[in-house]
């Protein structure tokens, strides 16, 4: 009897070729059969164009896997089951089958999708989740700008949650990782001037492409468009704290927000 294959979410970092990881890497130049994810038939793949950079050459047979942007559930739940039975009939014969994903695979990826349905299709399915370099932290590096420290909160979110729960989350949180912020980009950088935080606010799009942009100033974005994969990191240096608990130290006074 046929051993059955693995499918792996082989998680690639955000776009730098030099931080898929040594794991991802050994799997890559494996037998598995790759498969990537596209918006459309004959799309474009950004995950593969990730090996593509690292001077891989995609095998005769690397297979992509429809997941069309759209928040119709039912022509989802389609797409989803389609993709499934494509790398459930491969597993059936024993050959393990890696899903490219840019970032890591456990934050906003296709691949929960992929994994969940498969499951539910096929209990008994080994599916194993390769983790990787997630886009945030990818640009928290390069603009050196920590994430947290000691007891701070951080709140990572699509943008689309709206205005309303970014700045809600603005009051609890000292660091926002703001996800996906092209629709909303104009009334984020306004609700930010309010709340004073320009100055402690920045912009990086494509991280680890030839395409990055980093903006500082990030009112020079207003009235413009930007990539899909864009995000803003926000420092929130005047967020009310109380009393530390479990013996931590207290933290030393908030500074009050510019007027």
């Amino acid at each position: 009897m046929t051993e059955p294959g693995t499918l792996y979410g082989l998680s690639l970092g955000p776009g730098d070729p030099a931080l898929i990881t040594r794991r991802a890497w050994t799997l890559l130049h494996g037998e598995a059969l790759w498969a990537y994810p596209v918006r459309r038939k004959g799309g474009a793949s950004y995950a593969l164009d990730i090996v593509r950079r690292a001077g891989l050459a995609v095998p005769p047979d690397a297979t992509a896997l429809q997941f069309p942007m759209t928040h119709d559930a039912t022509r989802l739940t389609r797409y989803w089951l389609a993709a499934a039975y494509t790398v459930q009939a491969h597993l059936a014969v024993g050959r393990d089958v890696c899903f490219l994903v840019e970032g890591d695979a456990s934050t906003y990826s296709t691949f929960g999708h992929l994994a969940r349905t498969l499951a539910a299709l096929e209990p008994a399915a080994r599916i194993v989740t390769v983790p990787g370099v997630s886009a945030y932290h990818a640009a928290a590096a390069r603009l050196g700008m920590p994430l947290a420290d000691t007891d701070e909160a951080i709140a990572i979110v699509p943008a689309a949650y709206g205005i309303d729960t970014v700045e809600a989350l603005l009051d609890g949180f000292d660091t926002l990782v703001l996800l996906k912020v092209k629709p909303l980009l104009d009334p984020l950088i306004a609700l930010l001037s309010r709340r004073g935080l320009l100055a402690h606010t920045r912009f990086i799009e494509k991280i680890g492409t030839p395409e990055e942009r980093t903006v500082c100033d990030v009112t020079r974005l207003c009235n413009t468009e930007v990539n899909y994969l864009s995000l803003l990191l926000v420092r929130n240096p005047y967020r009310a704290r109380g009393p530390m608990v479990r013996g931590c130290r207290r933290k030393s006074s908030t500074p009050e927000p510019p007027p």
